[in-house]
């Protein structure tokens, strides 16, 4: 049954001469490859094999680079045997949860070390997704209906958007450097805390409001769109070699083609005019001053004096000129999501709320004193004021009026 075979020199030196016919003999590969990508026992084995043989023949390595990964653990760092018992099976994780979140474990994760793998890991990966689609549903929702001939030019952009414009451009450059370095962990990693702290707990926090009460032709609401068409376009391009059904799947859920797909993409041009680093600077310091308006609001919620934010008419007392100067042009109850909200230099009460980290800026919150918006819930002393509405803002009811005349 056996038949002995003498054509094997040694492993070592016939893996090491696989450049000369995998890719010299064969028209549709190049030499040297642009990568060898083994394991970090391949050191001194097949990487030097392959090096010493291509110097000693071509007078050159036979590849550009070489990337080495690490080993399976469990979770508890024990190395994991194909025969024991804490062996975990791609094919259940991907039966249970997905093929994605093996792709996103694996993205995730700094694969030049040794990777732990195991249900806890596959559940924080998991929630990790869950946000990711969560993201990406809301952006498909508010963009259903977008027109591009109403975008909206930066240069008449309110602050807020061309502040995501420029952390789009500061992504961009992160990414694509990231991806040139194999660093996937990087480009994940960037893309989720952008997600998550720039997109859901600011930008789209800041502007449901528009989105969902202003009227349609409000040119916050279409400079709004613009801005989400941007991050639509750039991170289903730049996410797209990591979730790679993910983005196919939200792709396809805005622009449906037989023959279209993310994968025929390449990455968004970004301009050089959305970096603007003194908006930048300008908008961490208002950023800092609403971080201690939400950490006042979120006692009042849990001493039940309030409901939602929007019950509420915070005071923010800034001994600091540089928020004075942070804050010009800024409507303080918009960001802050409040229904009211005043801006002073007065000497805060000692009872106002602080945050150590942030020094110069004291809050004491209020009720908002009106009557409750039905459309919006905000709470102000004009609800009522247009004739025919008498429970809406005059900004509720001329939205209300605009489409009822467009239907």
């Amino acid at each position: 049954d056996y038949e002995k075979v003498d054509d094997i020199l040694d492993v070592w030196f016939d893996s090491g001469c696989t450049h000369a016919f995998v890719l010299e003999a064969r028209e549709d590969h190049h030499s040297p490859a642009d990568l060898y990508l083994e394991g970090s026992d391949q050191h001194r084995g097949w990487f030097q094999s392959s090096l010493l043989e291509s110097c000693g023949t071509r007078g050159r390595a036979p590849y550009k680079q070489v990337v080495t990964h690490g080993f399976l653990l469990d979770e508890k760092g024990l190395k994991m045997a194909k025969s024991g018992k804490n062996a975990v099976s791609p094919d259940k994780i991907a039966d249970q949860s997905g093929a994605e979140i093996i792709r996103l474990w694996v993205g995730s994760s700094d694969f030049t070390e040794d990777m732990r793998v195991g249900p806890e890991v596959i559940k924080s990966n998991t929630d990790a997704y869950r946000k990711l689609r969560n993201t990406f549903r809301f952006l498909l929702g508010n963009l259903d209906g977008y027109d591009a001939e109403n975008r909206v030019a930066l240069t008449d952009m309110p602050e807020l958007e061309r502040y995501m414009l420029h952390k789009l451009s500061e992504l961009d450059a992160l990414v694509r450097q990231a991806y040139l370095d194999y660093d996937f962990k990087k480009v994940f990693h960037a893309l989720s805390n952008f997600m998550t702290v720039d997109l859901s707990a600011l930008y789209f926090d800041i502007r449901k409001d528009a989105l969902y009460c202003d009227p349609q032709s409000s040119p916050v609401r279409r400079a709004c769109q613009t801005v989400m068409d941007e991050i639509f376009m750039c991170l289903t391009a730049w996410l797209a070699p990591i979730m790679t059904f993910t983005t196919e799947e939200v792709w396809l859920s805005r622009f449906p083609s037989e023959d279209g797909s993310v994968h025929l993409r390449t990455f968004p041009d970004v301009p050089a005019d959305w970096q603007d680093e003194a908006l930048a600077a300008k908008w961490s310091k208002v950023r800092d001053l609403r971080r201690v308006v939400t950490g006042a609001l979120e006692i009042e919620r849990r001493e039940k004096r309030i409901g939602s934010s929007l019950e509420a008419a915070p005071t923010v007392y800034v001994s600091d000129e540089s928020y004075v100067e942070a804050m010009a042009g800024i409507d303080l109850a918009e960001i802050a999501i409040t229904s009211q909200a005043t801006l002073s230099t007065d000497a805060a009460p000692e009872e106002a709320f602080t945050l150590e980290e942030v020094a110069g800026v004291a809050v004491v919150p209020s009720l908002a004193v009106g009557n409750k918006c039905a459309r919006s819930w905000k709470i102000l002393p004009e609800v009522g004021s247009v004739e025919g509405y008498p429970d809406l803002t005059p900004r509720d009811a001329a939205a209300v009026a605009e489409f009822d005349r467009a239907s």
